[in-house]
């Protein structure tokens, strides 16, 4: 890792974050992964070491360092437990980001504040079971009676779903316009009568994690529970979901540093035809291949960070992060397990882990497909063509 590109803090903290993880998360790693444990108490102790949401303001109890600091902590953590992180993250910067960028004081300090302690866990719902990609299809419905909103609907893939204490929910408000125009944001406590989980998703990674079908049906909840603006909603999910996929592509960044590591040890000792396979450049040149996409993905999560931090608009270069860091994810793995052989696939190794949990980070947070969309219409939207 190049630590020219990050600050003398940023390198501190990260070495100072490193050892917290190393004492205190890896050793729970295996079981979170082998015996699907959400490691909510493993989040609550990395509030209580100040670890959540770094980049939220003091006064809610994050350190105000910003995105370019919190992809250090998606990065250390994702390296170690991509479970862990992936719940850490939903919890306190996809239901954060909104929370501090939209809400009221009042409600910042009732529900952001927990979160960030890591006393209580967050969510994010937008996907639904027929609305992927296309956001504006959403079904979800609140409806508002006197000083209340009535709402009813179904959320799926919510990562945290089931344990949330709190979701930044996503319905439509006046079905009359383009959707676009008439969807809101809500504080959601999932202690409210008419939720219910309708299943945990039993996935092909990420272990640990809890990604939920959800059920709304005449759920009421305070009208003051409005994040924002009525109607104004769509903007609160955009400007989220730049920051998450940011988030996403250090995360993926993480996910490349185990199948490579092991890569690399195991071309050193492992002997064919009389000296080690790191001699032949078919293993030789995977190492290369993969120690560049690595280091450019965690270039292109900076940037975006960066800018972030900055005010500046980041959709073009959030998107091309998170394609090129989440794609590069599987393939490191892909290309580690090659070079480990008939091993990699084996529970021995974590590359076989790190192959199945990266390649969900190539749906979820935006589509490849979807992201290659926003970059082209970006590009030319700049160019005014």
């Amino acid at each position: 890792m190049n630590d020219v590109f990050f600050t003398e803090e940023e390198n501190t903290f990260r070495k100072e974050l490193r050892e917290f993880i190393d004492a205190e998360i890896a050793p729970h790693a295996r079981d979170i992964e082998e015996n699907n444990r959400y490691p909510r108490d493993l989040i609550k102790k990395m509030g209580d070491a100040g670890y959540l949401a770094v980049f939220h303001p003091p006064e809610y109890g994050g350190s105000g360092k910003g995105l370019s600091t919190e992809i250090i902590v998606c990065e250390e953590l994702s390296a170690v437990s991509p479970a862990m992180d992936m719940g850490r993250m939903a919890s306190v910067t996809l239901f954060g980001a909104p929370m501090r960028r939209f809400a009221t004081e009042e409600q910042k300090q009732e529900y952001l504040a927990p979160v960030i302690r890591g006393e209580k866990i967050g969510a994010i719902g937008i996907t639904e079971p027929d609305v992927g990609s296309d956001t504006a299809g959403m079904k979800t419905r609140a409806v508002k009676e006197g000083d209340e909103y009535v709402i009813n609907g179904q959320k799926k893939f919510i990562t945290n779903g089931s344990q949330a204490d709190y979701i930044c929910l996503f319905a439509i408000t006046n079905p009359d316009v383009h959707p676009k125009d008439g969807m809101s944001a809500f504080l959601f406590p999932t202690a409210t009568k008419g939720f219910s989980v309708v299943e945990d998703h039993w996935m092909l990674g990420m272990a640990g994690a809890r990604v939920s079908q959800l059920k709304f049906e005449n759920c009421r909840i305070p009208a003051e529970n409005l994040i924002g603006e009525e109607n104004k909603g769509f903007r609160v999910l955009m400007d989220e979901l730049d920051s998450e996929r940011t988030a996403i592509a250090a995360e993926a960044v993480g996910y490349c540093r185990v199948p490579f590591e092991e890569a690399v040890k195991w071309s050193t000792e492992r002997i064919q035809f009389d000296r080690p396979i790191k001699y032949f450049e078919g293993v030789s040149f995977k190492v290369a291949e993969m120690a560049t996409v690595i280091e450019a993905a965690r270039l292109l999560t900076l940037k975006a960070a960066r800018m972030y931090d900055k005010g500046m608009k980041i959709t073009k270069e959030a998107a091309m992060a998170k394609i090129f860091a989440t794609e590069a994810s599987f393939e490191v793995a892909h290309k580690a397990l090659q070079v480990l052989g008939g091993n990699g696939y084996t529970k021995k190794y974590r590359t076989e882990q790190f192959l199945r949990d990266s390649r969900l980070m190539m749906i979820g947070g935006g589509t490849a497909e979807i992201l290659r969309f926003l970059i082209q219409r970006e590009i030319y939207k700049e160019r005014g063509v």
